[in-house]
C-alpha cells in the first residue's frame, strides 16, 4: 500500500493515471501526447516513462504488448483496497 501512496504523491503520475481511466490501452506516445496537448506538461518521454514504471510497480498500470507497441491500462484495484480499509460511509455514533 506504501508503493499506491507513494506513485500518488506526483502531479504527474495523476495525469496519468486520469487519462488512463478516461481512456485505456494508450502507448507511451500518446501518454506523451496527452500530457502535452491537455496540461502542458513537457516532459520527455523517457522520465514520462519512469513515471509510468512506477505506476506499474504500485500496480496502478499494467501493459500489454501488441506488435512493437507497448499498451499501459489503468487499473484501479489498489485504489479500491484503500477504499475498502477506510470507507467513505461510515456509521457514526
Amino acid at each position: 500500500m506504501t508503493d499506491v501512496f507513494r506513485a500518488l504523491d506526483d502531479e504527474t503520475r495523476r495525469l496519468v493515471l486520469d487519462e488512463l481511466a478516461a481512456r485505456d490501452g494508450r502507448t507511451l506516445f500518446e501518454i506523451c501526447t496527452v500530457l502535452t496537448m491537455r496540461h502542458g506538461i513537457t516532459s520527455t518521454r523517457q522520465a514520462i516513462s519512469q513515471h509510468l514504471a512506477v505506476l506499474e510497480a504500485a500496480g496502478l498500470v499494467t501493459t500489454e504488448r501488441r506488435g512493437r507497441s507497448k499498451l499501459h491500462y489503468f487499473n484501479p484495484e489498489p485504489i479500491a483496497g484503500i477504499a475498502r480499509r477506510w470507507p467513505i460511509e461510515r456509521n457514526l455514533p
